[in-house]
């Protein structure tokens, strides 16, 4: 079945962008937008139960205790390190 739908001109515009060839369709666009967020959020699930075990068997560090852990010195030149700062 075949449908038309409405979008607006920046959209359409977006979505034109996005060909990866010049005769590809707006479908085929779509599909692949929509099969990239579904294997986003199935990844993304994934990754959330894998942080929900490490928590439950305490591989954690709160804030609280970092002091502990590092000196401030550590802690700004792995904050660099990482483009925090």
């Amino acid at each position: 079945m075949v449908t038309t739908i409405q979008i607006k001109d920046d959209i359409k515009s977006t979505l034109t962008q996005m060909k990866l060839f010049e005769r590809e369709t707006y479908n085929d666009v779509l599909e692949r937008l929509i099969e990239d967020v579904q294997e986003l959020n199935e990844e993304t699930k994934k990754e959330i139960e894998s942080a929900i075990k490490e928590i439950k068997n305490g591989k954690y560090v709160t804030h609280e205790s970092l002091p502990e852990k590092w000196d401030s010195d550590e802690i700004s030149n792995n904050l660099v390190r990482i483009g925090i700062r």
